[in-house]
């Protein structure tokens, strides 16, 4: 009955645990010997691979479909690094002053045009760096093109 099975799963390209016999033919099959006779049984239905079990998924779509409709967005749900709203705005002002006081102090910009760009930053007006830059060149607000 070994062999039998063991065939069997080289025939149809499965592990032996999953070649499963008909109880019913179970004394046919172990008089056979060779893999025609095998191949035979196979062809019959009297021998079969049972269908490989998959990991179920539902727990899976429960969980994304909840996070869809805005659920389960809480701390202990997020994974992977996060700069709180706080650090993050502290970030950008700090690069944004520190960029506008180089071009005030560089005499690029007059020191009118400094307070003004300094109030939108505070404002929350620009994205980025490259945000005030664009800015810049775009209104012709410096003597000469920023970088």
């Amino acid at each position: 009955m070994v062999d039998v099975k063991r065939l069997a799963a080289e025939i149809l390209g499965v592990g032996e645990n999953r070649v499963k016999i008909s109880p019913e033919a179970q004394e046919r099959a172990s008089e056979v010997v060779t893999r025609e006779e095998v191949r035979a049984l196979i062809e019959e239905g009297v021998i079969w691979a049972e269908h490989k079990k998959g990991v179920s998924r539902v727990r899976w779509r429960v969980l994304h479909e909840k996070k869809k409709r805005g659920r389960r967005r809480g701390r202990g749900s997020r994974k992977g690094p996060r700069l709180d709203e706080e650090a993050a705005w502290k970030n950008k002002i700090r690069t944004l002053r520190r960029y506008l006081n180089a071009l005030k102090r560089r005499g690029l910009i007059t020191p009118a045009t400094w307070r003004m760009l300094y109030r939108m930053a505070k404002g929350n007006y620009f994205r980025d760096l490259r945000h005030l830059k664009t800015y810049i060149n775009e209104h012709n607000l410096a003597k000469e093109k920023v970088r």
